[in-house]
């Protein structure tokens, strides 16, 4: 029997506010454990929440920019639970009036809807410290810093059907929350975590199967895993005859399966209740116009006008699209008058590459739009090679500077004296007789190594037209 998977993910996406959602303590990643925190976060008896403007309005801009509607009253509940990280007993989330619903976004031409985004505070985090033996850890740490930060949860409707799809809707959501400066998207840090609901069916029946909830996904390429090795594992089970329990699973990348970690609860587990330290919020259609009219372009509006105003790929756009800081750079070196086909794949090429080898953020970086600009120029007018335009890109990327400076200082001028680079071709030939020997006698590959020695000896500097005519010329005699 032929089975297909349906997906649905719970994004828990961290706000970036610069306090908690319902106290004044510092909200940013890091500090020493148990640094930011009050009685508020910490629950202590008697006191009460005051809930932080800033961070509905950053959910309200999440939503309008995921198409949702935006509720006119909202109201905050109380999620009941124990957990040792979780000190009051409780968590404030938001139950049956969430403040956006029924949204949508589009991947690879198709949508996946959103069922729901609501905001709720985090739990604090355990530390699980001391020797680890046969059954894990000694003991458990508890640090609040995290306890109150503001968490957006983004519920998508189960219309997912394969882990590459999973992979792709997380990339574009958190491309959106970062282009809107909703949320920095840091998994490693767990502003931005993924829960996954999975379940299969036999191809062509409408009933859904029984689903697993799947935690502990650090990484877009982990969430992928993860997913395919529970449609494989549900898959496998109901061949053998056996049934799906539902119940939350944990991701072990090591291994590249999953384990059960708990059943799953249902609403009725966490005994909801309105929460009556807060009142229900009236949100005015004027505040939600205000902050609709103050959203930047999004992800697939650049994408589309990158392909029909700059005559880029819809894959080179959609490339560049991917950062933020990537395409905001090559917006204004389109300003400058930089030909935009040569800036974006100087863009996704050796920048791309030399942000990564640095391991380094584009905003760290010192390039400037005058100089893209300059550099393309410099590169069209011959007095640059393609691997010396790269050379000169890595200084600019690396400190202030000027095309003409360092192309002057570092001696990078390309070389097109076609009488000083038949000397050179000419010296390379004579100094590597066995390889020319090996050309002439049919290993036409070997005229590679001819055009590397030639560029080793000019520092990449040589004309690579006039280095291919002249050994042309050379090995053909």
């Amino acid at each position: 029997m032929n089975y297909e998977p349906v997906i649905g993910l719970e994004v828990h996406a961290q706000l970036k506010t610069k306090s908690k959602i319902f106290c004044s303590c510092p909200a940013g990643f890091g500090g020493n454990p148990n640094e930011h925190v009050c009685p508020v976060c910490i629950g202590m008896p008697g006191v009460l929440p005051v809930l932080n403007r800033r961070a509905v309005e950053l959910a309200i801009r999440s939503g309008l920019a995921l198409n949702c509607e935006i509720a006119e009253i909202t109201k905050f509940d109380r999620k009941n639970y124990f957990y040792p990280d979780l000190p009051k007993g409780y968590q404030i989330s938001q139950y049956d009036q969430p403040i956006c619903r029924r949204g949508h976004l589009t991947i690879g031409g198709k949508e996946i809807r959103i069922h729901r985004a609501h905001l709720e505070e985090d739990a604090g985090k355990l530390v699980h410290a001391g020797a680890a033996g046969l059954h894990g850890s000694e003991y458990s740490l508890v640090d609040f810093n995290r306890s109150g930060v503001p968490l957006l949860e983004i519920v998508s409707e189960p219309d997912i059907s394969s882990a590459e799809e999973a992979r792709c809707y997380l990339m574009e959501l958190r491309n959106i929350l970062r282009y809107i400066d909703v949320c920095d998207g840091n998994l490693e840090e767990g502003s931005f975590r993924c829960d996954a609901n999975v379940s299969v069916r036999p191809v062509g029946q409408k009933e859904l199967g029984t689903k697993t909830e799947i935690k502990n996904m650090n990484s877009f390429r982990a969430v992928q895993r993860a997913i395919q090795s529970e449609i494989d594992r549900q898959v496998a089970a109901l061949e053998r005859g056996e049934r799906i329990v539902q119940e939350t699973r944990l991701w072990n990348e090591a291994t590249g399966t999953t384990h059960p970690m708990r059943s799953k609860e249902e609403a009725h587990d966490y005994r909801y209740f309105p929460e009556p330290d807060l009142v229900p919020l009236v949100v005015e259609r004027e505040w939600v116009n205000e902050v609709s009219a103050g959203l930047p372009e999004l992800p697939e509006q650049r994408r589309t006008r990158y392909v029909e105003q700059h005559e880029l790929s819809p894959e080179d756009a959609c490339l560049l699209a991917e950062s933020k800081e990537l395409s905001d750079f090559f917006d204004r070196a389109m300003l400058a008058g930089a030909p935009a086909k040569a800036a974006a794949n100087l863009l996704m090429g050796p920048t791309v590459w030399y942000l990564n080898e640095n391991k380094i953020e584009f905003s760290q970086t010192h390039i400037t739009p005058e100089n893209m600009k300059d550099l393309i120029e410099a590169l069209n007018a011959g007095t640059l090679s393609s691997s010396t335009a790269k050379q000169v890109l890595f200084e600019l990327l690396k400190a202030p500077g000027d095309v003409q400076a360092i192309v002057k200082e570092k001696g990078l001028a390309q070389m097109s004296d076609e009488k000083g680079l038949t000397e050179v071709v000419s010296k390379v030939l004579t100094d590597n007789p066995a390889q020319v020997s090996d050309f002439r006698g049919g290993k036409t590959k070997v005229r590679q190594f001819f055009f590397g020695e030639v560029m080793k000896a000019t520092r990449g500097t040589a004309n690579p037209q006039m280095v291919n005519k002249i050994l042309d010329e050379l090995l053909t005699r």
